[in-house]
């Protein structure tokens, strides 16, 4: 669309909603953000917070973001605070937003999602979208896997002693004492397999632990470089 005197600015269809992402967010003109948060053109204020932080927690829910949400007060201003270990993104009723780290790089194509009056974020639950305490964290979810592995090493290892001890004593041929050995080292390297994903288990959990307490949840501490609540007050 243009001004009369020929200037071209941009439009809503200038963006594929379906296909909208941190690529177009970063290509966009400043013409083009003013238009975005234009409140005549899209949505904005506390309408536009609530859309947010809706669909940050099913992102949060779904894995594929990491942060913890709340309501401060910054600038006289209720806003929208997403941040980690790694940094945060406070989104202001205006649909402006600062910060920095990959908080900020999920979260700004997510507040330009939300200010389309047409886009309809799922409708967040209490609980959801909101990251375990560390203590509940455990290394043995999904083991599921490796107990039959070691159920199949096992009935290899059984296997495998029943052959040779037969070879031994009952007088085998000796292509069942062959057949043994295989058993026993395929058993062995399943058993180092499960050793080795358990370990792999504990290592991951951990690491997923103290990612969770360097945001504050547990017995950790907030990160010291988020913006101060001037109210005092955080949700």
């Amino acid at each position: 669309m243009a001004d009369e005197d020929g200037t071209d600015h941009p439009s809503q269809e200038s963006f594929e909603l379906e296909d909208f992402g941190p690529t177009d967010f970063e290509a966009m003109s400043l013409e083009e953000w003013e238009e975005a948060f234009d409140p005549d053109t899209w949505v904005t204020g506390p309408e536009l917070l609530d859309r947010v932080e809706s669909e940050l927690r099913h992102r949060i829910a779904s894995r594929d973001v990491f942060a913890v949400i709340e309501r401060i007060t910054n600038d006289d201003e209720l806003c929208l605070l997403a941040y980690s270990d790694e940094g945060y993104a406070l989104v202001r009723p205006s649909g402006a937003v600062e910060g920095f780290g990959t908080v900020l790089r999920d979260v700004k194509p997510t507040v330009a999602l939300s200010s389309i009056p047409e886009y309809e974020p799922d409708p967040a639950e209490a609980d959801l979208g909101i990251l375990p305490d560390p203590a509940v964290i455990d290394a043995s979810q999904g083991d599921f896997g490796n107990k039959i592995l070691q159920a199949v090493s096992l009935a290899l290892a059984i296997g495998g002693i029943v052959l040779i001890g037969g070879w031994i004593f009952l007088d085998v041929p000796g292509l069942g004492a062959v057949f043994g050995f295989g058993f026993l080292l395929a058993a062995g390297f399943l058993l180092f397999t499960v050793a080795n994903a358990r370990l792999s288990q504990r290592y991951r959990a951990e690491a997923y632990r103290e990612r969770l307490r360097s945001v504050g949840l547990g017995e950790g501490k907030r990160p010291e470089f988020l913006p101060e609540d001037e109210s005092g007050r955080t949700r």
